[in-house]
């Protein structure tokens, strides 16, 4: 019995790995192509754009597992940065891929702990959450040092941005707490919804079962 079921066991699991990449890879197309379309949001400066190309890393997150949602994340900024380029030497890029890893991470672990519609949506929640906390340091350390780096855009001038839409944010701490990470936690939001609105239709080709 052990040697007709580790062959059989041997091949599901190859079927599975063969099934997942294929998903990844289709994935990491869709999130590619997601990231052309951007809109300028009136209440944000006009640099800052929303798009929802972290949503097919988080429905990989919860269909395949976390480590895909990464992967997805990952593959989608290398893909951008190979055929479009990159103005800011890659920390546009870092940055989108760190924060959509920091939700896809916490949104699928939580939902693998509760796999129900319940421990999405928390997941979920959480995952946006993170995203949205840790936009912060990286925003503050890492993408608006570099605008002023790469662009020769002075810090007084990006601050100046925001004051145009609110005169008290004399700190780009308050810019980022006032506008960035709420802003960020709504994108993450958007793509929750539009997640939990699309899966079950996707869930046939997501699972394989198509």
């Amino acid at each position: 019995m052990s040697n007709q079921t580790a062959p059989a066991a041997s091949a599901k699991g190859k079927v599975l790995s063969t099934r997942a990449l294929v998903v990844t890879a289709m994935l990491s197309a869709v999130a590619f192509v997601l990231m052309f379309i951007e809109f300028p949001i009136p209440i944000m400066p006009s640099f800052v754009k929303l798009d929802i190309s972290d949503l097919p890393a988080l429905l990989g997150s919860f269909a395949l597992g976390p480590v895909f949602g990464v992967v997805i994340e990952l593959l989608k900024n290398l893909l951008h940065i190979l055929i479009k380029g990159t103005s800011s030497a890659g920390v546009g890029e870092l940055f989108n891929f760190l924060c959509g890893s920091f939700m896809c991470v916490a949104a699928g672990l939580i939902y693998q702990l509760n796999k129900s519609r319940k421990g999405a949506v928390i997941g979920a929640l959480v995952g946006c959450a993170v995203m949205a906390v840790l936009s912060f340091p990286l925003n503050y350390f890492l993408v608006y040092p570099a605008y002023v780096r790469f662009y020769g855009m002075p810090l007084e001038a990006i601050i100046g941005m925001y004051q145009a839409i609110l005169p008290s944010v004399d700190s780009l701490g308050k810019c980022l707490l006032v506008f960035n990470v709420p802003f960020t936690f709504c994108k993450g939001l958007i793509d929750a919804v539009l997640c939990f609105l699309i899966y079950k239709p996707l869930s046939p080709v997501l699972h394989g079962r198509k």
